[in-house]
């Protein structure tokens, strides 16, 4: 269905580790997650958010066609509905809502302008078809609507409906575990729908409920192309670095990413009376996570997910406020640091940290063959194992993740150990130690 720019297709790179555009060039996947971008936005709001995340350097949105919040009982912002009833009353996938083709003003006519938008933009849209209560409504209001038989035919429309639109990748999931051989065989049935549909053009993953990976349970499907981990909401340092490294360790190999890690302002634990979660949770999860071999990485804000329209307690602003708060603004930062230097070479390697710290102040290290980054969360001393990468000399330096800048520390034989001192240190003081070979 795209009418306007189009972007490169995505694929994976040679090594598995991570995503390349057609011609070969690294994508550093820095996404937001917008599940309920096409289901409360209109166009004109829209095209605010998207305008904002472009600046900040994002290049995709998780998004989903059959929402979560009553996605299939309450209307968009235009009054369309994305599927009609069946001959029973129920919602029924096999037969979206296109009433009103002509004139472009049903539901699937939105989500068309809103991927066009985000094409013409530079971005990309990681898809979802549905949201996992639509198939295991567990939590959350359904109803449950897909059948293996049903899931097939949906799959099938939606991919061929987008099967020339270059700006997408596929999400299956939605947030909910796979209970059943019923909801494995949904998900595979969708999947092989898709691939049918679209030919097999775009990749396909899959979003997990909270703190666990896609590998899990689907791991050795054919049809993922890359794995998706949840490390969730649910704890202040919570080690998603744990859940990366181990698919990272997996066979076959697949690339990964933390998809959906504590959001900015979202309650710790669900429940406000413990907090907030704040810049620093959202960058101590973006670096763990990339440092420990993750292919980009998604932030996430409580209140743009939801895309929220009334502060509360709960959700404590307004979408459009939420756009500019800190960590969203820092994020370019991570994309920025990880493109600087030969991305597709890039290894997680622990044997650059000397002395480690445990828990929320865990020094997280990643190299190339000629560069290498240590990420201190707390400011804390780095001592670094010299030799590891080559080079007779380093230049070392300090980065900071609050405001991208950097800092020289000096020229270093490359050799023994050395310990570097940040500038700073405390909760939120976190600096990455950049090493770099002297030419």
């Amino acid at each position: 269905m795209q009418k306007t720019k189009k972007l490169p297709l995505i694929k994976v790179s040679e090594n598995k580790r991570f995503l390349v555009t057609e011609s070969g060039e690294p994508f550093f996947w820095l996404a937001d997650t917008t599940w309920e971008l096409f289901h409360k936005l209109n166009t004109e709001e829209a095209e605010i958010f998207l305008n904002c995340r472009m600046k900040q350097g994002f290049n995709m949105l998780q998004a989903v066609a059959l929402a979560e919040f009553e996605g299939l009982t309450v209307p968009n912002s235009y009054g369309r509905f994305p599927l009609l009833k069946n001959s029973e009353g129920k919602y029924d996938p096999t037969l979206p809502d296109l009433t009103g083709e002509n004139e472009g003003e049903h539901y699937w006519a939105h989500v068309d302008r809103i991927i066009d938008m985000a094409a013409e933009r530079g971005m990309y849209i990681g898809f979802l078809p549905t949201w996992g209560d639509k198939y295991n409504v567990l939590w959350g209001k359904g109803p449950e609507v897909f059948t293996v038989e049903n899931a097939y035919i949906y799959g099938k429309w939606i991919g061929n409906r987008y099967k020339k639109t270059t700006n997408i990748v596929w999400i299956l999931g939605g947030d909910r575990p796979l209970h059943t051989r019923e909801h494995f065989e949904i998900i595979k049935s969708m999947a092989e729908g898709i691939k049918k549909g679209d030919g097999g053009s775009h990749l396909i993953t899959f979003h997990p409920s909270g703190e666990s990976s896609s590998s899990t349970a689907i791991h050795n499907e054919d049809y993922l192309d890359f794995n998706m981990i949840q490390s969730g909401h649910g704890r202040v340092n919570l080690e998603n670095w744990k859940f990366v490294q181990s698919d990272y360790e997996r066979v076959p190999v697949k690339p990964t990413l933390d998809g959906e890690p504590r959001y900015e302002d979202h309650p710790v634990g669900f429940k406000p009376v413990q907090g907030y979660f704040d810049q620093a949770d959202v960058r101590q999860a973006a670096y763990w996570n990339v440092l420990a071999g993750g292919l980009g990485h998604t932030y996430g804000h409580h209140c743009i997910w939801s895309m929220n329209k009334k502060q509360e307690v709960y959700y404590p602003m307004t979408w459009d406020k939420a756009m500019t708060r800190p960590g969203a603004n820092q994020m370019r930062f991570v994309k920025e640091l990880m493109l600087s230097r030969p991305m597709l070479e890039r290894i997680p390697d622990q044997d650059l940290v000397v002395v480690q710290y445990e828990g929320a102040s865990r020094i997280q290290a990643a190299r190339g063959n000629a560069y290498a980054f240590l990420y201190t969360p707390n400011g804390l001393p780095i001592t670094a194992k010299m030799g590891v990468i080559n080079g007779k000399k380093l230049i070392a330096s300090w980065f900071n993740p609050r405001n991208g800048e950097y800092t020289e520390i000096g020229v270093f034989d490359n050799k023994g150990e050395k310990e570097f001192c940040p500038e700073t240190a405390g909760r939120g003081e976190d600096w990455v130690l950049v090493l770099d070979s002297k030419k």
